[in-house]
């Protein structure tokens, strides 16, 4: 038997709720076989990060490389990137790779609030590696920081939407889930043409540790299957809202999503 296979480029989170270690739950909970090089070891928790310790440049792309050489994905999921040479490696090993269903969430900032990428890497991310992506899954913060413009409603972030994706390329998933009023998000086409909105209703859950990641695994997910952008992207809605609606509670801080609420069987059993 064989799965589609995603890879997940991104940071470390020991508490399991965020970086890789969320994707690579959302991965096998959406039926993909996840992979994955590490960008960076982080210390944090629930209550925010207080070591970053990257990976050597060089190390990054062998890890990257020996995936492709053996287990070529279907997809590929971009997440936290703190330096510009760390940008500039993934632009270079995937541009040379021809990689497919390139997923980029621009991770500037933790839900914690701890900010995690430097500012000269966001250059980097606007040259190489936005331009490389299929789909980019900005923050209403991080759309801010990435059109110049300020978002306070759903006009605004069409808007920013479009821009985004006019400028470089790609279909753009603005999120709304730093909205006061809803969770709804815009999908803007890759020619920014069409704008497509996704509702959500706003679940009362103080848990949205990783959210981001793990909305970004699971379309890099459901691309790797085949499904078209629009479907993609609803499908991991749904699954997201699911995960926040179970409630899980861990640790004291912003805890993490129940990403396998909807598994079950003889192995799944909650004692």
């Amino acid at each position: 038997m064989k799965l589609k296979a995603v890879l997940t480029i991104a940071g470390s989170d020991p508490s399991g709720g965020a970086g890789i270690q969320a994707d690579l739950k959302t991965m096998i909970t959406n039926g993909v076989y996840g992979m994955s090089a590490m960008t960076a070891l982080t210390a944090q928790n629930t209550t925010g990060v207080t070591g970053i310790m990257e990976v050597p440049a060089d190390f990054l792309r062998k890890q990257i490389e020996s995936v492709f050489d053996d287990i070529r994905p279907d997809a590929v999921k971009i997440g936290m990137v703190p330096s510009a040479e760390l940008a500039e490696t993934i632009a270079d090993v995937l541009g040379r790779y021809g990689a497919d269903n390139v997923v980029l969430d621009p991770v500037m900032v933790a839900t914690s609030g701890s900010k995690l990428m430097r500012d000269e890497t966001v250059r980097v991310l606007r040259e190489r590696l936005i331009p490389a992506a299929d789909i980019i899954t900005p923050n209403i913060p991080e759309a801010e920081t990435l059109t110049g413009m300020d978002i306070g409603d759903r006009d605004d972030m069409e808007k920013a939407a479009v821009l985004l994706a006019e400028e470089y390329g790609c279909a753009v998933l603005c999120k709304g889930g730093h909205s006061v009023a809803d969770a709804d998000d815009v999908l803007c086409t890759a020619d920014g043409g069409k704008a497509i909105w996704f509702h959500g209703e706003r679940i009362e859950n103080p848990n949205t540790h990783g959210t981001g990641c793990t909305l970004s695994s699971a379309i890099a997910s459901n691309l790797a299957k085949g499904m078209n952008m629009e479907k993609a992207v609803g499908e991991a809605k749904a699954y997201i809202s699911g995960a926040l609606a179970a409630m899980l509670d861990m640790g004291s801080g912003s805890g993490p999503l129940d990403h396998a609420f909807d598994m079950s069987g003889r192995f799944m059993t909650r004692w």
